[in-house]
């Protein structure tokens, strides 16, 4: 599987134009020695992260019916489950399973946005369908070549998927999420099966096929978001990346420009985009670096954080109790308030979509992790009571100031009859203007891995992620973060 895309075929391809063959030839011809120090430093951060919140998802409740299913289907063991005790699914299954616990918390990060008229924080999880991808397929090529993928091909596979996703999702329309598609699930396929088409060592021809194949495939809509069906939209993306790269490498035949045109993927599911943004940018520099990546620190939607943060640090300043709170307004704009779907969360899904449990869970108990992101604790007479409490409010002053930043104001009245105001921080934490620390990281990690794998293994998956370059083997990955005795 050598990989062909910096000679003879890719200057075959240097009289298209289109942002499907930027993209192909960006993918094609990626090497590790392409990453500056900075951006092999990021990488690992999000590589991290990606696990993280995998290893987290794959514990919780509503991955049953999905392990049941994929159990049920069987298949070549190819790959195996991430966190499982489980003799291995073929390849497409094993991402499909990945991405969707990966996404199973809403806590992976998000991409920022840079290019005119795009909300800031709201493009798409650019960690999760790369990395499900590469290691769905880390132990198909070892297989495959009897010599296993190490670190530094498997950093270029997901580099490679990171970037191309985030390109896309900057080229489209903004109206593409507006409108109800979700993008992690929809451009997360480009991201999935770039990382695919590098680990595989597919050439320009057959990873723009690859692209074209999961242009054909790339789905996921906003009436998920609540339920399980919002995960899956990752998981599937994962998978269909996986499969379309799987399928070029098999020669199956595909508009190799399906970005491009009248009927490519931006012109239908933006509407249109602006590819002139991206086309001549891929990996100079790579997203990653610049605008950056927000690493969350709760498992919820970014565009959440901010106010909770504010939350937070009023309740410390101020030396608020939960008994103390009488009421709570949160005011905001419509890049902010659009996405919250649920007045009153009844389930951890649907917390995720809440300002009131959102803010009630940093209330009751000074943190929203994965303790606070659960069935149980949502359905507490505590937590319901405070949810009554709080409510929104689209503030047009707030919309004035327009979209570049997350902005909003946090209104508490007490019982003994006093308001405190609280701006959010828009260099909130997480994001790349107040990133975590290495520290804090490792603190998610931790929060991820708690009950599930022992205090000496959570030091060995940091020790051996924090300098993955040097790992000979990609597949260890399994063996460390199998929580699941078998």
């Amino acid at each position: 599987m050598q990989q062909t895309g910096k000679g003879a075929d890719a200057d075959r391809w240097t009289h298209l134009q289109g942002l499907t063959a930027a993209a192909a030839r960006f993918t094609a011809g990626h090497r590790f020695d392409d990453l500056d120090a900075e951006t092999l430093r990021l990488a690992r951060r999000c590589m991290l992260d990606g696990l993280s919140v995998m290893l987290a998802g794959s514990d919780q409740p509503g991955m049953a019916p999905l392990l049941s299913f994929l159990t049920g289907q069987g298949g070549a063991a190819q790959a195996r489950l991430l966190g499982l005790a489980h003799p291995g699914l073929p390849a497409p299954a094993a991402a499909l399973w990945a991405g969707t616990a990966g996404h199973a918390m809403d806590w992976d990060d998000t991409q920022l946005a840079e290019g005119p008229g795009r909300p800031y924080g709201l493009l798409m999880h650019p960690t999760v369908p790369p990395l499900a991808a590469a290691l769905a397929l880390c132990e198909t090529v070892a297989q495959e070549t009897g010599m296993p993928v190490d670190g530094r091909r498997f950093l270029a596979a997901f580099t490679a998927g990171f970037e191309v996703g985030c390109k896309v999702a900057e080229a489209i329309n903004p109206d593409h999420y507006m409108r109800g598609f979700h993008t992690s699930g929809t451009i997360g396929t480009f991201a999935a099966a770039a990382a695919a088409s590098n680990l595989l060592g597919l050439d320009v021809e057959q990873t723009a096929r690859a692209l074209g194949i999961a242009a054909s495939m790339a789905s996921g809509i906003r009436a998920g978001f609540g339920t399980m069906t919002k995960p899956l939209h990752v998981g599937r993306a994962a998978e269909n990346g996986v499969t379309a790269a799987l399928l070029a490498r098999h020669g199956l035949s595909a508009n190799a420009e399906a970005l491009d045109g009248r009927w490519g993927y931006l012109a239908i599911a933006g509407p249109g985009g602006e590819p002139q943004l991206v086309r001549d940018r891929f990996g100079a520099p790579h997203s990653m670096l610049s605008p950056g990546v927000s690493i969350k620190p709760y498992p919820s939607g970014v565009l959440t954080h901010p106010s909770m943060d504010a939350m937070l640090f009023l309740m410390r300043d101020e030396g608020l109790a939960p008994q103390d709170i009488a009421s709570v307004r949160l005011c905001a704009g419509s890049n902010v308030l659009g996405p919250i779907r649920f007045r009153i969360a009844r389930t951890e899904l649907e917390g995720k979509f809440s300002f009131a449990f959102l803010l009630s869970a940093i209330i009751l108990r000074g943190r929203a992790g994965k303790a606070e992101f659960t069935d149980e604790f949502v359905s507490t007479p505590a937590c319901q009571d405070m949810q009554a409490r709080i409510e929104t409010a689209f503030d047009q002053g707030i919309e004035d100031m327009g979209w570049d930043r997350i902005r909003s104001r946090i209104e508490v009245t007490t019982r003994d009859g006093r308001t405190l105001t609280r701006w959010a921080d828009e260099a909130y934490r997480g994001g790349p203007h107040n990133p975590l620390s290495d520290d804090d990281l490792a603190g998610k990690f931790r929060d991820c891995a708690e009950g599930l794998l022992s205090p000496a293994r959570q030091a060995e998956v940091l020790a051996t992620v924090m300098a993955f370059e040097t790992e000979p083997d990609a597949a260890r990955l399994f063996d460390l973060l199998r929580w699941q005795e078998g």
